[in-house]
């Protein structure tokens, strides 16, 4: 609909006369309203209500109809979902409904309180008196409307299209709307209300089966189907199968028939980047990049190197200094001197020297032998710092025993710690070597080599990998291990074999008295369970070094080289599990296929949804029976003229099945005649406008004075005559 001012429509509404009827369509999808005599509507919106709160203001609003997904993502829904004023297709919220009319009067362009116009507005058919009377006192208690006029839409619509010639005076209405279905026979062109049936059966069912059947196909896709999406789904591809057990075979089958018949609805979906192996031009831009990097930091570091340097000589000139001046104090003035120095004597002076001076060489860069030689010189000079250790202890008084003890500890850890040191020192001569082997092998061949290099890093890796596995899931590594594991196949063998041992010493010594410990046997069991048997350990240690070195070594001669990510512990126990694939445009497909005929198949089947009730077909046969049974030409007049109207009557296919169905019920040459309204969801409202155009319209209504003399009891009576 194009949007109109309000001053626009109050001034088209203040053209019409009082005399003019308001037709409203009050259906229980959407609510139609407009003049009498006009071919269209005015106002056209869905029949439900919402009270959302504003998210910033907290302040509870009332929305009637459709509106912008834009606009109401600024309120909150999920307390208050959509509201109808309808129970199946009987009005019995009436405040729902005074919003409805609210919002349907100022769209019209009234601008007061009170409704000068005569009101013709549809019903159900046989609608409750109560629901009638509820509709009335609204329209005259709050709209003081002059009068009101109720009829049924399936009604006026086939007077609309009988004036048209579609259908005859003698026939049947048939009305799947949206929660109820109706069949109203007509005679002589008047509703036969005693021979009509209905139905809870209605295009709201059909809209809600194929919603539910595409989310339980498609759950990852739920979000994406919202009411008005399947709508338009529903409207759009579903359609009446002729047989419906014939069509579910077909498609059972995956014939080329049913392939045709499929339909899909594409999802939005961005394709993921494609990883393109770099060009030689990337691959040399990035190593320039890599280049300009290093000789920063290699200026960085030799600035800083530098600046250390600086630092440490200064100190070593201020120590040197200290021993100079310290050699000439007197020895009465030397703990003072000390004192004022921080320090607590001149070994501890001699000692900080050594260790600068350390310092300054290895930042100087010296050489690992130089350093080796110059750490004996300093070793041998220092061997004068305990000259208890070989004085026999006889000789020595209390305190020079504690400081034997003492000079022992030192050299002891001293000693270790130079242990400790010539191993390095070792393992990165050793490491060097290595590494000047390996660049004179590269010279020689480098293609050669960069291929050994790769060869070897798999090996590796898959080696130190599969050892994890093993370790982690025991002996079934074997890609059988995606259910749980015990605790015996985490273990490895010398984890089993000791809790074996402890179980043996637990259970094996009978149920006398516990005597264990008694024979020195006893105690070679924890002996054996103190045991390395973990042989593998070490090799895996050197495995993982040498791995991190060819590692390192590939990344340094290889721009295009990916070091694989260290896998994390959960990542190591499902190992074996295929990762997960990557999305692609058919995952963001929705194939309609046989859901299409399958949802509204329940027009003809209700027990397909859990409703025990008739079909269409069903009905028809069930209101000839009641109207025309022992008369033979009505029923052929009623057969002949088999009228369709209503939203669910635009499924492809329904009159060519409701006549099938409905020649299955009747004597064989029964003429048989199913004709569809011109427009099923407007024509209602059309012959609902030009019923309310005819002069004589005034003579069906009831006023406001008939209401407060009569009462709601006169409504009980009150039936509109379609023949004018």
């Amino acid at each position: 609909m194009p949007f109109i001012s309000k001053i626009q429509r109050q001034t088209d509404y203040n053209r019409f006369p009082s005399s003019t009827p308001i037709v409203i369509d009050n259906g229980a999808s959407y609510f139609r309203i407009g003049w009498a005599g006009e071919t269209e509507p005015r106002v056209i919106f869905r029949n439900i209500v919402q009270r959302p709160r504003h998210k910033s203001t907290g302040e509870t609003v009332t929305v009637v109809g459709d509106h912008d997904t834009a606009l109401l993502k600024h309120f909150d829904c999920t307390r208050s979902g959509p509201r109808s004023a309808f129970d199946s297709n009987v009005v019995f919220q009436f405040e729902i409904m005074e919003y409805i009319l609210d919002f349907a009067f100022d769209r019209l362009g009234a601008n007061g309180s009170r409704i000068d116009h005569p009101i013709l507005i549809t019903e159900c058919v046989c609608n409750p008196v109560q629901s009638r009377s509820k509709m009335a006192e609204l329209l005259f208690e709050t709209y003081g409307v002059p009068s009101v006029a109720f009829g049924v839409d399936a009604a006026f619509s086939y007077k609309y299209n009988q004036q048209r010639g579609i259908c005859q005076k003698d026939g049947l209405a048939i009305c799947p709307g949206f929660t109820t279905t109706h069949v109203i026979p007509f005679v002589d062109g008047e509703p036969v209300y005693r021979g009509c049936c209905r139905t809870n059966i209605g295009g709201y069912h059909v809209t809600d089966n194929l919603k539910q059947l595409l989310s339980l196909k498609y759950p990852h896709h739920m979000a994406r189907f919202t009411w008005e999406k399947i709508e338009d789904l529903k409207m759009e591809h579903c359609y009446i199968a002729p047989d419906y057990a014939l069509e579910a075979r077909l498609f059972l089958k995956g014939s080329k028939e049913a392939e045709d018949k499929t339909r899909c609805w594409q999802l939005p979906w961005v394709p993921p980047p494609i990883e393109e192996p770099p060009s030689e031009e990337e691959i040399a831009r990035k190593a320039a990049i890599k280049e300009r990097q290093g000789q920063r930091l290699r200026e960085m570091a030799e600035a800083k190197r530098s600046s250390r340097i600086n630092e440490l000589e200064n100190q070593l000139h201020g120590l040197e200094f200290l021993l100079q001046q310290l050699a000439q104090v007197e020895e009465e003035e030397f703990s003072s001197f000390l004192s004022k120095t921080g320090y607590v004597s001149k070994q501890e002076i001699e000692s900080t020297l050594t260790k600068v001076s350390q310092s300054l060489r290895k930042a100087k860069g010296e050489s690992k032998v130089e350093q080796a030689e110059n750490e004996e010189k300093a070793d041998s000079s220092t061997s004068d710092k305990y000259p208890l250790i070989n004085v026999p202890d006889n000789m020595l008084t209390p305190e020079q025993l504690k400081e034997k003890k003492r000079q022992i500890f030192l050299k002891t850890t001293t000693e270790g710690r130079q242990r400790a040191k010539q191993k390095r020192f070792e393992e990165e001569l050793e490491r060097e070597k290595k590494t000047r082997e390996d660049e004179e092998r590269r010279l020689e061949n480098p293609e050669l080599y960069l291929e050994q290099m790769r060869t070897k890093y798999k090996e590796l890796y898959e080696k130190v990998e599969q050892r994890k596995r093993l370790k982690t899931n025991g002996g079934h590594a074997n890609g059988n291990n995606s259910g749980a594991v015990g605790r015996g196949e985490r273990l490895n063998a010398a984890q089993r074999e000791r809790m074996r041992l402890l179980t043996t010493a637990a259970f094996d010594r009978g149920k006398g008295e516990d005597n264990f410990g008694a024979k020195d046997e006893d105690w070679q069991l924890y002996k054996l369970m103190s045991k390395d048997n973990d042989d593998d350990d070490d090799g895996a240690d050197e495995d993982e070094a040498e791995l991190a070195r060819v590692c390192s070594r590939l990344q340094a001669i290889d721009p295009t080289f990916v070091a694989k990510p260290e896998p994390t512990p959960s990542q190591v126990a499902t190992t074996e599990v295929p990762r997960v694939r990557l999305l692609t445009k058919e995952d963001f497909q929705v194939v309609l296929g046989v859901e299409r005929f399958r949802c509204p198949e329940i027009l003809f089947h209700p027990n397909l949804v859990g409703i025990d009730q008739a079909g269409l077909d069903e009905m028809t046969g069930a209101s000839i029976r009641r109207l025309a049974s022992k008369n033979e030409a009505l029923e052929d007049r009623l057969t002949s003229s088999i009228f369709m109207t209503g939203g669910c009557s635009l499924f492809p296919g329904l009159n060519e099945r409701l006549e099938a169905g409905v020649r299955m019920l009747l004597p064989c040459g029964s003429p048989i005649k199913v004709a569809r309204a011109l427009d099923p969801v407007l024509d209602a409202w059309r012959g609902a406008s030009a019923y309310a155009a005819n002069l004589q319209f005034q003579q069906q209504t009831f006023s406001r004075v008939d209401y407060y003399e009569k009462g709601e009891d006169w409504l009980r009576r009150y039936q509109l005559r379609y023949t004018l």
